[in-house]
């Protein structure tokens, strides 16, 4: 077995504490929107938590950079984390930086071996659930031809949105809203045919289950009846050896 590198070592190591801060960050993020009329010195430490975190992100970022063996590779491999760094400094908005840390959540998420599918999927439903409904509804309240004005409002047009049902009732009218109405669409299809084509490998997994089940059973009915054969020709050899005249009597044991 391969010792782990530097790398590997420090991505184990960090990697509960940036989950950690994930959740802080969502719930920085999510009270100045729930609650706009908190008192300024808190909505002041939410606005510092966001950035504080982002910064975390991004020294991770780059600190994953100093250990890769191949940095060229891993910048390659990992274009949503740099975008995620990147992206902030170019135009600083509250609704940019939730994108990017968002992205680098789950480009290290996605790094946690034991994290399966279903369970992934699940929380990439919940986070596009929530994020998207806090997002719009950032975007859309106050805007006097806004249809969307309230918490509940934007979790019912985020939950619709999603499963591209779609009634109507509720639709974003500005750019910001229109585009994260955009994502909200297609990270649903994405996220259906995900969920489709995991159930449908399960139950193609359990055909292929039982059909090699029955192969080892077939081949071990098989290997039974040679058994079976080889014994009866050598019990019929020894009949016929035992009922030759010219064999004589048997000899007596010494």
């Amino acid at each position: 077995m391969a010792e782990p590198t530097a790398l590997d070592r420090w991505e184990r190591r960090t990697q509960i504490p940036l989950m950690a801060l994930a959740v802080l960050f969502a719930i920085a993020y999510a009270l100045p929107i729930v609650d706009p009329d908190a008192p300024r010195p808190l909505l002041t430490a939410c606005h510092a938590v966001n950035w504080g975190v982002w910064c975390a992100f991004a020294g991770d970022y780059a600190v994953r950079l100093w250990l890769s063996e191949d940095r060229m590779r891993f910048v390659r491999g990992n274009p949503l984390a740099l975008l995620a760094v990147v992206l902030p400094l170019v135009q600083p908005l509250r609704l940019l930086r939730l994108v990017s840390l968002l992205l680098l959540a789950g480009q290290r998420a996605r790094l946690a071996s034991q994290i399966r599918v279903t369970t992934y999927v699940a929380g990439c439903c919940l986070g596009l659930l929530v994020f998207g409904a806090l997002a719009v509804l950032e975007v859309e309240r106050g805007r006097p031809d806004a249809s969307i004005h309230t918490l509940e409002d934007a979790v019912w047009w985020a939950f619709t949105t999603m499963t591209t049902v779609g009634y109507g009732d509720m639709a974003p009218t500005t750019g910001w809203g229109r585009i994260l109405a955009i994502g909200l669409m297609l990270s649903g299809i994405a996220l259906l045919g995900v969920v489709t084509a995991n159930i449908a490998a399960w139950f193609i997994a359990r055909f292929e289950m039982d059909d090699e089940e029955e192969r080892r059973q077939t081949a071990a009915i098989h290997a039974l009846t040679d058994e079976v054969r080889s014994l009866r020709a050598e019990i019929a050899a020894l009949r016929g050896q035992t009922a030759d005249p010219a064999a004589g009597p048997p000899r007596e044991l010494a």
